[in-house]
């Protein structure tokens, strides 16, 4: 399957309030697309509703084959293991290691072997350039260290792609640089990834297609290739 999300007619609604109307999204596999816009435009609706914290309650939306609009309640962490989450503040849990972490995940999940476990966790540590930090707890690393541990966690299920709600908002700039080189990294390789985001200077050294939310309506930028 090529297209991971497609988005046809799509209107977002918090409660009663429309947020977005008439929404139409295509992406595919390996593509990195920006999701822009000012407080309140959408941004997070949009992702909310991608991920089936939102109904749709009209048009089409496709996210993994996943039909959102037909979708049922039990199937929904069935939709959420196809799509990894990276949110800006963390939401690590701090009163266990990394590995734990990862692996009270993998648990919720539905992962039952331990070896397996723990050779998935190994894995995507070592994707993420923190292989030796499993036996940390989460104060003990830096803040760009902490969001790499979350990209690790959002791969965990394989996901066809990866939401990153403004990734790069609590970092500086050396470690945004690497940051957004890893989510580029993770694109090429064949994931999709949507990255809403307020910081313009990061489209310079990283162009991408860009989403804008504005006027209640998504508008469509040219298409850049990435770095």
């Amino acid at each position: 399957m090529d297209v991971i999300l497609d988005l046809n007619g799509v209107s977002v609604y918090q409660g009663d309030f429309l947020v977005l109307k008439e929404v139409d999204i295509t992406i595919r596999k390996g593509e990195f697309v920006y999701l822009i816009g000012k407080t309140g435009t959408g941004k997070s609706s949009l992702l909310k509703t991608i991920y089936g914290e939102l109904p749709v309650k009209q048009g089409s939306a496709y996210v993994s084959g996943y039909d959102l609009t037909r979708i049922r309640r039990k199937q929904i962490p069935f939709l959420r293991r196809s799509i990894g989450i990276v949110f800006q503040d963390f939401q690590l849990l701090t009163d266990r290691t990394v590995h734990e972490n990862l692996l009270f995940v993998l648990k919720a999940t539905g992962w039952k072997k331990k070896d397996q476990m723990n050779d998935r966790i190994t894995d995507v540590l070592d994707k993420v350039g923190l292989a030796t930090k499993g036996f940390k707890m989460p104060h003990q690393l830096s803040g760009g260290e902490q969001q790499r541990i979350v990209i690790a966690r959002a791969l965990l299920n394989d996901p066809d792609m990866i939401l990153a709600d403004e990734p790069t908002g609590n970092l500086d700039p050396d470690t945004s640089e690497g940051i957004m080189q890893l989510l580029f990294d993770i694109s090429a390789t064949g994931r999709a990834v949507l990255m809403a985001t307020h910081d313009y200077s990061l489209f310079y050294r990283y162009p991408a297609r860009t989403l804008k939310c504005e006027d209640v309506k998504v508008k469509h930028s040219e298409h850049q290739s990435g770095k």
